[in-house]
Formats: structure tokens, C-alpha cells, sequence
């Protein structure tokens, strides 16, 4: 199977789905944040790895206490997407902090005021 076949996208999309529905429901670890959603799943085409890129909206406490949590909890998390899907292999799940939400908003702002100082320069003129 190629990186990129149809097969290995759905089984990322079906990986990311329920990989956020047990995050978001079935998760009762007081270390993981409230604002915590899975961005992005990657599955090896052996089926045998996973990379996992969570998005945690906070402080860094926040963040690091989430991701200590998770990674604590992979065992749990790995047996219910065996539950839940029907692979080969359950894939062995490696947790990664994805900033780029966090990068999208802090540019956004500064787009933000950038124009807002151009519109208030014309304005005096």
C-alpha cells in the first residue's frame, strides 16, 4: 500500500474520528484540557505506527499537562480504536503538540493590526 492510496487516507480519516470522539467523551483524566481536538492523524502503510498531532487551546500547563496525559493513556486510547476499527494491526500511537492553530490566530492578529494602523493613518491624512 502507497502513502498516499485511498485506502490509507481513509483509514486516517477513520483514525482521526474516532481517535477525537474517545479524546472528547470517553477520556476522565483531569490533565487533559477541555480544548483539546486531534488536527491531523498519520497511519503508516504497515498499519504499525501512528503519528497523532493534537491541538491544545491554553496556557503551556495546559499543554504539557494534556500531552503527559495522553501519552499515559495511550493504552487505553489504542484499545478502544481496537474496539472500534477492525485493522490488522491496533497502531502504536506516538502523540505530537500541533501549534499551527495557535500560529494561525497569533498572524491573524498581527494581519489585524497591521491594517488597522494603515486605516487609521489614512484616516488623518
Amino acid at each position: 500500500m502507497r502513502k498516499n492510496s485511498i485506502k490509507n487516507t481513509r483509514i486516517n480519516q477513520e483514525v482521526l474520528r474516532v481517535l477525537s470522539s474517545v479524546i472528547r467523551h470517553d477520556m476522565k483524566d483531569p490533565r487533559i484540557a477541555v480544548m483539546t481536538s486531534v488536527t491531523d492523524v498519520i497511519v503508516a502503510p504497515d498499519l504499525k505506527t501512528c503519528k497523532v498531532y493534537i491541538s491544545v487551546l491554553g496556557d503551556e500547563d495546559a499543554r504539557r499537562n494534556t500531552m503527559q496525559g495522553l501519552r499515559s493513556a495511550e493504552g487505553f486510547i489504542r484499545s478502544r480504536l481496537a474496539a472500534e476499527l477492525n485493522l490488522r494491526h491496533t497502531p502504536v500511537l506516538t502523540f505530537l503538540e500541533d501549534t499551527s492553530i495557535e500560529y494561525g490566530v497569533k498572524m491573524t492578529k498581527l494581519l489585524e493590526e497591521v491594517t488597522h494602523e494603515d486605516n487609521s493613518g489614512n484616516i488623518d491624512e
